[in-house]
């Protein structure tokens, strides 16, 4: 077996840290800590639409499934300015997760600097193989991170480092160099705390340390392309894209000062953003406003979907324009969710919006949204006794 390169273990810590990483340990590269939870986890289906992860399932068991031959792994942290104190948006806007607040998409950033990363790496050892991966790869990051001595997995699920709390991005560097591994983190600082498991609005943690994606705000408003369950709907609050509840009433974040990269620090026009802008914008100016940041993930539909829902949520009566031009979109995802909104508002304006549109609509889903909205019977119900319901002048 090679013997681990101290030497080069230091010039690479050294260099990650002057390529804005404020966390870097190293862990050799081996099956992940908690793969069997893994498994389970996604034999539960807390995974929802994130197919590609049961779709890779078996890349997860090590790995060299991400690089042949890696010997080690230099896990990297990266920090993002988070509040623990933040009001709700003022009704018209929403709230978006801290890390994608600010002006560039942090994989686009990391991923530069993972290259120059490697670029030094061959620099010293041209024969080396090394491959730089941020959260699209299949490994367990935090398992590794937690390998690598930067801090636990909390019971929220997120990885928490005793200076910097959670408010970071994960990145790994994996190579066949062989380097000195750190101490791996054992404890746990959770305690009794439940701060976090208490305070999420859609009980998304069955029990610590388990987060039931399907139910989480931040797969709601980003990975689910599809309505949103009406239950979750409400619950969701002024939350327009992710989430940061369980991460704002942690302990370990509070206060955090980490300095960070000034591309992620929040921009005005996301914090918050103005929902009712968003219904005036096409595909290309979407595109042209969003592209280079996190939201562009969720495309136009998902974030107007989500925007209606807080817009409903809000009971905001001025977006009812903004609702009703949404209701006649392009996209049945847009919509169904108008629709909803407009039937949360409840005014004699939003009624006339949805009875208009209701003889024209041709999606089932959005059809049904509609009839709810306007407190008719389900079409099926209609249909066997012939009437509609009191009150209600039938399309």
């Amino acid at each position: 077996m090679p013997v681990p390169d101290q030497h080069l273990t230091d010039f690479l810590k050294n260099q990650a840290h002057q390529l804005g990483f404020q966390l870097a340990g190293v862990c050799d590269a081996v099956s992940p800590l908690h793969l069997d939870e893994f498994h389970q986890w996604l034999s539960a289906g807390y995974a929802g639409q994130m197919h590609y992860l049961p779709d890779r399932s078996e890349a997860y068991k090590h790995p060299d499934h991400v690089l042949d031959g890696v010997r080690s792994i230099l896990m990297l942290g990266m920090a993002y300015p988070g509040s623990s104190s933040e009001p709700p948006a003022a009704a018209g806007s929403g709230r978006v997760a801290s890390y994608a607040r600010g002006s560039d998409d942090y994989h686009d950033l990391i991923h530069q600097r993972l290259g120059q990363l490697t670029d030094s790496l061959l620099a010293t050892v041209p024969t080396a193989l090394a491959r730089g991966v941020v959260d699209t790869a299949p490994l367990l990051e935090r398992d590794f991170a937690q390998l690598a001595g930067l801090g636990w997995i909390a019971k929220n699920t997120m990885l928490i480092h005793r200076e910097m709390g959670s408010w970071f991005f994960l990145a790994a560097l994996l190579t066949d160099q062989p380097l000195v591994a750190d101490n791996p983190f054992t404890a746990d600082h959770c305690g009794s705390c439940r701060a976090c498991l208490d305070a999420c609005p859609t009980d998304a943690f069955p029990e610590p340390y388990v987060l039931d994606a399907t139910r989480c705000i931040s797969y709601l408003t980003i990975e689910l392309r599809n309505p949103v369950p009406r239950t979750l709907r409400g619950p969701t609050a002024d939350w327009v894209f992710g989430c940061d509840i369980c991460q704002q009433v942690c302990p370990w974040n509070n206060p955090v000062t980490t300095p960070s990269e000034a591309a992620f620090e929040p921009r005005d026009e996301f914090t918050p953003l103005d929902l009712v802008e968003l219904f005036e914008l096409d595909e290309q100016s979407f595109r042209d406003r969003f592209r280079t940041t996190p939201m562009w993930r969720s495309r136009r539909r998902g974030m107007l979907r989500n925007a209606a829902i807080v817009l409903g949520n809000q009971r905001h009566q001025p977006a009812i324009a903004a609702l009703t031009r949404g209701l006649h979109d392009e996209e049945s995802l847009v919509r169904g969710a108008s629709a909803w909104a407009l039937g949360e508002l409840d005014s004699a304006e939003a009624k006339s919006g949805l009875l208009a549109r209701l003889p024209s609509e041709k999606d089932p889903h959005v059809r049904e949204e509609i009839r709810q909205a306007l407190g008719m019977a389900d079409e099926a119900q209609e249909t066997a006794s012939g009437e509609p319901p009191p009150g209600v002048t039938s399309p």
